[in-house]
């Protein structure tokens, strides 16, 4: 699918993978709304691009349907979705420690990270089956965001491990059931990308990351995740895949 002209979607968009997305849609000559708790990340984002910016939970039906109704007065109704949004709270042990605590951290990140996505997905794909058909009777494309964690999970990580294993698991059912609109579907599932989360992780962590790479020996770029997203828009033929983006990397048990 051609994105020049079209309408696209990108949560999180107000930094690292979703920032990266958003500039590359835009300069591709698609009308962006970047979706976002962080707004004034997205308003700085959108303003570099001539875009459009507004606040969003993606785990609030009522408010994420909200956002891109304000999306779609601004740019029209999206022919493309990014998933970028998503959270992590760190290491949480299942066993010890305070129970009611650790399962409102469980409860947390697969509320954002995979009940957020599935809610946006719903939400976007609704919209977009009552779009005239463009070429090969597409209407539109959908990008999850998943992780390497959903394969590789490490210790103190499950919550966020099931949340992301959830989202691949999301895409083929997704892609099969969406098919009969002329909607695509597919999952990126990033390795270690140099974000503001990433930045933000003690020098011994970085190091921990660092060892597991194959090569490139290095953090990914969020440019590189960027051009995958314009390819999966792209490339009819990609639907109902996750794509490893990590450089061959594996995840070792614990650092």
């Amino acid at each position: 699918m051609q994105i020049s002209g079209i309408s696209a979607v990108v949560t999180g968009g107000g930094s690292g993978l979703g920032a990266a997305a958003a500039r590359a849609l835009a300069r591709g000559g698609a009308k962006v709304a970047l979706l976002d708790t962080n707004l004034d990340g997205a308003r700085g984002v959108a303003k570099e691009i001539g875009g459009f910016a507004t606040h969003c939970d993606v785990s609030d039906p009522a408010g994420a349907a909200h956002a891109l109704d304000l999306a779609a007065e601004q740019n029209g109704a999206p022919r493309i979705l990014v998933n970028c949004a998503g959270i992590t709270v760190g290491r949480v042990p299942l066993t010890g420690g305070d129970n009611r605590a650790r399962f409102a951290a469980f409860e947390k990140v697969l509320r954002i990270n995979l009940n957020g996505t599935l809610n946006m997905l719903s939400l976007v794909a609704d919209r977009m089956a009552g779009l005239a058909p463009l070429e090969q009777g597409a209407r539109g494309v959908i990008v999850m965001t998943a992780s390497v964690a959903a394969y590789d999970g490490q210790i103190g990580m499950s919550g966020y491990s099931a949340s992301k294993g959830g989202v691949v698991s999301l895409t083929l059912p997704a892609a099969r059931e969406l098919a009969a609109s002329g909607i695509r579907v597919n999952t990126i599932a990033p390795g270690y990308f140099d974000t503001p989360l990433i930045e933000g992780l003690p020098d011994y962590v970085r190091a921990g990351c660092a060892s597991s790479f194959v090569f490139p020996k290095r953090f990914g770029e969020v440019d590189e995740y960027a051009e995958l997203v314009l390819h999966l828009c792209h490339n009819q033929m990609l639907n109902g895949a996750v794509i490893r983006l990590d450089g061959g990397m594996r995840l070792p048990p614990s650092f």
